[in-house]
């Protein structure tokens, strides 16, 4: 038996393609789309503007998948973190995080990661698989569908929960292209941020095949040595390399790439590493974040004293680095990457 099409897996030329495989016409597409992305259809059932015929054939040959989380935790600050399980044994979580009346809504890429950063909780779970399009874009209409039952929207998308997005381009550029469509989820390319710990080549794939949307580089080191110990995949491409790529990436206006360095207490938090870290991004449009490390079960690394954050955030700030330190969100719940997952994981096996 063949298996039927997940429509959630095609961008809207995808679509057209398979619609018109079937002898139908191309506008039919658009049809199929908005209705999908713009009304949140669940079945072809739904789709009174397109004749019973085509619905019947569709539902024949195609699908529209969805997740429902399995488990949601809700922080005293508002943050969300949700728990997607993907029906062959694997889940997945995404995080609202609610900024200044802005939704941002964090969704992964990947069950698990085989970027091994040491620091990293996600990591410790090894790579099972990529997510397909579908399921990285049913994060996003799931949590959609609860924000606006409180007449809430979702403003921006930042991948960078789960997985490593440009390990899985194959699957994350289409899912992208859905994003910003105006037919689709609708999204401005100005509020999608795609994260990487710095694969290279396929920066440069990303930067081809969708110019607009926002670039995020996890630093976290200020020297190769460093890096290579904390990140494995500074081996293959190391800060010259990564920072050239950088520069080379096409960013539209004035935008910026923005470096995250995770500050781990006693590694990398000193002021020597505030004035490298200035030195390696003075040539590139850049911004800071500065993430204080959020310990977890298992990870020898500690936060770093409120001591060493303001005075590497100073001096960032005082030499006119557009900064932001970021606030723990979720605190009180399991709000960092893989922590929900990993602890219902772990009460199951009682």
């Amino acid at each position: 038996m063949i298996p039927k099409t997940d429509l959630k897996n095609l961008t809207q030329p995808a679509l057209e393609k398979f619609l018109q495989g079937q002898g139908k016409e191309r506008f039919r597409a658009t049809q199929v789309f908005k209705w999908i992305y713009q009304h949140d259809a669940g079945c072809f059932e739904e789709m009174t503007n397109i004749s019973k015929e085509l619905r019947r054939e569709l539902s024949e040959t195609a699908c529209i998948s969805k997740l429902e989380p399995e488990a949601v935790e809700v922080g005293s600050d508002g943050t969300r973190k949700y728990l997607f399980n993907l029906g062959d044994g694997h889940a997945v979580e995404s995080v609202l995080i609610p900024i200044e009346g802005r939704n941002t809504v964090c969704i992964s890429s990947q069950v698990g990661c085989a970027m091994a950063c040491e620091f990293c909780l996600t990591g410790t779970f090894k790579l099972a698989r990529n997510l397909t399009t579908a399921e990285i874009i049913n994060q996003i209409m799931a949590i959609r569908h609860d924000v606006r039952e409180s007449g809430e929207e979702i403003r921006n998308i930042v991948m960078m929960g789960m997985g490593e997005p440009l390990h899985n381009l194959d699957n994350v550029i289409p899912a992208i292209q859905i994003m910003i469509d105006g037919n689709g989820l609708q999204l401005s390319n100005r509020r999608v941020t795609v994260s990487t710990c710095g694969l290279v080549p396929e920066m440069e794939r990303l930067g081809r095949e969708i110019p607009n949307v926002n670039l995020a580089v996890s630093l976290n080191a200020t020297t190769d040595k460093l890096r290579d110990q904390i990140m494995p995949v500074n081996r293959r491409y190391p800060l010259k390399v990564l920072l050239q790529a950088c520069k080379e990436f096409p960013l539209p206006g004035r935008r910026k790439v923005t470096f995250e360095y995770v500050m781990l207490g006693g590694v990398n938090d000193t002021l020597e590493d505030a004035k490298r870290l200035l030195r390696l991004i003075s040539d590139i449009p850049n911004k800071v974040n500065l993430i204080p490390f959020n310990e977890h079960e298992g990870c020898d690394f500690k936060a770093p004293t409120q001591a060493a954050i303001d005075a590497f955030h100073t001096y960032l700030i005082d030499r006119h680095v557009t900064v932001i330190t970021r606030d723990s969100r979720g605190g009180d719940i399991s709000a960092a990457c893989g922590q929900l997952k990993g602890k219902l994981e772990k009460n199951a096996c009682f």
